[in-house]
């Protein structure tokens, strides 16, 4: 039987691909504050503004491919039993093959039903106020905005406490609940921290099982390949 990779992966995750990581070092987000794009207060105040910001992410990221540190996620695949958990909403992992990816806030190229939440559908274009499909229904971007519930959590929580190994990219582990998978891992899983800019670390239950490692996603892939290969 396979042993249970978990992967947990943030903004880092996809900077090499060209998706600016979630917020600049002026504190914004692609050049918005956080509040006035991505709360439901905002889409209520100003929904025109919303549905244009998450036009233009949907339109760059149809612009950019999967990098060498997605690719090597599915060729784990071959070994392990991988289970992605992203708190990105891109879907480089899916485009790059991986066939386990748990999105924790959403996905950029779904929208959901303003009156029906559990209708979800693909959505490659530009979305504005004015569409209304043929049953009635408006639509906002499929992403789980500031403020509101991560729905998925429980699953990744799940997923975590019955893994053999963690490996960590491209997130501060600072931003919670996400942060918070990591206390739900086993104490004897070993954890595989890679980002350029550690985030702290001694808080978590199992810190004396991190090992972390200051690279990028794409420069961590020759270091991932020898650890693993002592877990086959």
């Amino acid at each position: 039987m396979k042993k249970k990779l978990v992967v947990l992966t943030g903004a880092g995750m996809s900077a090499e691909s060209g998706i600016k990581t979630f917020r600049d070092a002026d504190g914004l987000w692609e050049g918005h504050n956080v509040n006035d794009v991505a709360t439901p207060e905002a889409f209520i105040r100003n929904p025109d503004l919303v549905h244009d910001f998450y036009n233009q992410r949907r339109r760059q990221l149809l612009q950019v491919t999967p990098n060498a540190a997605h690719e090597y996620l599915v060729e784990l695949e071959n070994d392990f039993e991988v289970q992605i958990i992203t708190q990105n909403v891109d879907d480089l992992h899916e485009r790059a093959g991986s066939s386990r990816v748990l999105h924790l806030h959403g996905e950029l190229l779904k929208i959901r039903s303003l009156s029906d939440p559990q209708k979800i559908k693909p959505w490659y274009q530009d979305l504005t106020t004015e569409y209304i499909d043929d049953e009635g229904h408006h639509y906002r971007p499929h992403i789980v905005w500031f403020g509101e519930a991560v729905p998925l959590l429980h699953n990744a929580a799940h997923h975590c406490s019955i893994s053999d190994i963690c490996i960590v990219i491209g997130t501060s582990l600072q931003v919670y609940p996400a942060a918070s998978l990591l206390d739900f891992c086993p104490e004897t899983t070993p954890i595989f921290y890679i980002d350029p800019h550690p985030g702290e670390t001694s808080h978590f239950n199992n810190r004396c099982q991190i090992e972390v490692f200051p690279f990028t996603a794409v420069q961590s892939v020759p270091m991932l390949r020898k650890k693993m290969a002592d877990f086959k």
